[in-house]
């Protein structure tokens, strides 16, 4: 049985799939948080024979839900009535953090070219700093699922 995590953001969604026997997650993807969401996570979930959806369960400092978890509920919602599998929360705190830190995203940098013109230094640091957070969103989400699998195979 596979398992899916996911890392849920305003702009991206990570996620992750446990190996068949739900011992361990890795980093599947990033998708975008927009009108097509469902439709992706469908691909995913025909093509590994998905089982069940562990979701991040985001909080503040003092464990209390913040402002994205009422996004995150509504997001629960909308899985639900579109795929009929059982859903499990996770908390989440810090893993995108986390994910950073572990996944050493931090390489040589980059030039990057748009239109055949080199960036400048600002430029190539915004675009630095997206590919390396987009990069965690999908780390982030394995390591909620992961948590969850350690939980369950205890």
């Amino acid at each position: 049985m596979k398992f899916l995590g996911l890392d849920y953001g305003t702009k991206r969604i990570g996620v992750a799939i446990s190996d068949d026997g739900g011992t361990l997650a890795f980093p599947k993807a990033i998708l975008p948080n927009d009108l097509n969401i469902f439709e992706k996570l469908d691909e995913i979930f025909q093509g590994e024979n998905i089982r069940e959806i562990i979701i991040g369960e985001s909080t503040d400092f003092s464990g209390k839900p913040n402002p994205l978890s009422t996004k995150i509920e509504i997001f629960i919602l909308e899985l639900r009535r579109r795929f009929k599998l059982p859903i499990h929360r996770q908390k989440e705190f810090l893993t995108s953090v986390e994910a950073r830190r572990y996944k050493k995203l931090s390489g040589p940098a980059k030039r990057f070219k748009n239109n055949r013109k080199e960036l400048g230094p600002l430029q190539t640091h915004n675009k630095l700093k997206r590919a390396k957070n987009s990069r965690a969103d999908a780390a982030a989400a394995a390591l909620i699922l992961q948590r969850y699998l350690d939980k369950i195979n205890k």
